[in-house]
């Protein structure tokens, strides 16, 4: 208790700010994919999977690229200021985006949203490493990341209680964002040196951000880290981009139904979009669960390893994890997958930041930090291809059900939902639409996704490795 008593109000004020950020966004978030290629009559826009995955992956990675800027902005104007903005913007975005339903609407408002949470970010890590000190760092970000997990796991367990209409979802969010206008009243702004009070001009300032930018890419071996974990974070971002709807697509989720249903009937009744069916969001969120239960287990096991070494292991187990997860329909199968790539992600996510710490040249460890959010943003780019065309083509039933029709010279009404589509596909063959799915699955194969997702990985890890033989001469001797 004594630790705990040297933290300053404001530690504990940005943590539950940070928690409440968080529950707002996987609020929302872990329910997105879903709700853009949702079936209309479920309350979905019915996008194809590569307009998710565009939109998902170039949002979601512009998030990643603007807190180089964002960071400068809270700088100069100060953190309260650009919180409150933040906040704003969160709000009103959250508000707004359930209104509109053509594409390109809906892509402007999430990158608005994206620009909320830009500004957000790097103010919320900045006041937790000042009102820390060398001793209380470790368990002063300790807590941070645990309040990022509790957040991104009530979240969704909150928001799927109102997906009966998809706009609820998004006031839930707005609603849990706009505590931190509330919060914001405790909030003291952590103080700023001179140096850090910028004098000159914001485009100067931007200017100064995108010459220190020049300079990282002439450090080659940073560069070629950054390059390598950009595949790691393609594959990690997939359990937001495509599980969820993989899940609903393809997994029969009657088991864990009937196991709620018996043993935890509040699960069952509040988190089953249909009777015999769990909701995929739901079912994804037990990785949020697991952190929460095993990343202090795992973090004292891997404490002592290397931060490649761990790296590289965690990212081979996170990969089969992964791959797992799209490989069956048995969900019992596939919770058992998202606990591999859940162990996997708790070995190797927190040593990537504790590994660009230990290479940056010591004058320019703040810099270096600043721009480990590059393979998180080339990771979503990426991701984005994966989860959109990629996914299309290979395991995509609304578009699997399609070529079926046309194969089989189905003649179908124009202007169904892609749930009534399937249905009357179904009655056409003379099928229920569960062995409709199961013979889509026997003849396309959509698991093959699985192939593609453990190359990314083991690809990564692989280059890791390299990497590490390579490198491992020129870092050895910093230890002695």
């Amino acid at each position: 208790m004594s630790t705990f008593s040297k933290f300053p109000r404001t530690f504990w004020v940005a943590n539950v700010i940070e928690l409440l950020e968080r529950w707002a966004w996987y609020g929302f978030f872990m329910l997105f994919a879903n709700y853009l290629t949702g079936s209309s009559d479920m309350g979905g826009l019915e996008f194809s999977q590569s307009q998710k995955g565009l939109l998902m992956g170039f949002g979601t990675g512009i998030l990643y690229f603007l807190p180089v800027l964002t960071g400068a902005i809270a700088d100069k104007y100060g953190y309260r200021k650009v919180l409150f903005l933040a906040f704003c913007i969160y709000t009103s975005a959250f508000l707004l985006l359930p209104l509109f339903s053509s594409y390109v609407a809906v892509f402007l408002m999430y990158l608005y949203l994206a620009i909320g949470a830009a500004l957000f970010k790097p103010v919320i890590s900045a006041t937790i490493a000042k009102t820390t000190t060398e001793e209380t760092s470790s368990i002063g970000f300790g807590i941070f990341y645990m309040m990022v997990n509790i957040g991104a796991f009530i979240g969704p367990m909150v928001t799927l209680l109102f997906k009966g209409s998809s706009h609820l979802i998004f006031y839930v969010s707005a609603g849990i964002i706009a505590l931190n206008f509330i919060m914001l009243l405790f909030y003291k702004e952590p103080g700023r040196d001179e140096k850090e009070k910028n004098q000159d001009s914001l485009m100067k300032t931007f200017g100064v951000i995108f010459r220190n930018m020049s300079s990282i890419v002439k450090d080659t071996k940073f560069l070629l880290f950054l390059i390598i974990i950009a595949g790691f974070w393609t594959m990690y971002h997939q359990l937001f981009f495509t599980l969820p709807v993989f899940i609903t697509q393809w997994v029969d989720t009657s088991a864990l139904y009937n196991f709620f249903s018996v043993y935890i009937p509040f699960f069952s009744a509040n988190y089953s979009p249909a009777p015999g069916v769990m909701d995929a969001e739901f079912i994804t969120n037990f990785d949020a669960m697991y952190i929460i239960l095993f990343q202090i287990m795992v973090s004292s096991i891997v404490m002592k390893m290397k931060p490649l070494n761990s790296m590289i292991s965690g990212i081979i187990v996170c990969s089969f994890g992964m791959a797992l997860s799209f490989a069956s329909q048995n969900v019992l199968f596939t919770i058992v997958a998202i606990l591999v790539f859940a162990l996997g992600e708790m070995a190797s996510s927190p040593k990537i930041t504790e590994y660009i710490g230990r290479i940056a040249p010591s004058d320019k460890k703040a810099l270096y930090m600043g721009y480990s959010f590059i393979p998180v943003c080339l990771g979503n780019f990426m991701a984005g291809y994966i989860s959109g065309g990629v996914y299309q083509n290979i395991s995509d039933k609304v578009t699997l059900t399609r070529d079926f029709a046309v194969q089989k010279g189905l003649q179908i009404q124009d202007g169904l939902s892609t749930n009534a589509y399937f249905e009357e596909v179904a009655r056409q063959v003379n099928l229920t639409p569960h062995e409709l799915t199961n013979l889509l699955w026997d003849t396309y194969h959509p698991s093959r996704l699985w192939m593609v997702l453990l190359a990314i990985g083991l690809i990564a890890a692989l280059a890791l490795f390299i990497y590490n033989r390579i490198t491992s001469k020129m870092i050895e001797p910093e230890s002695h």
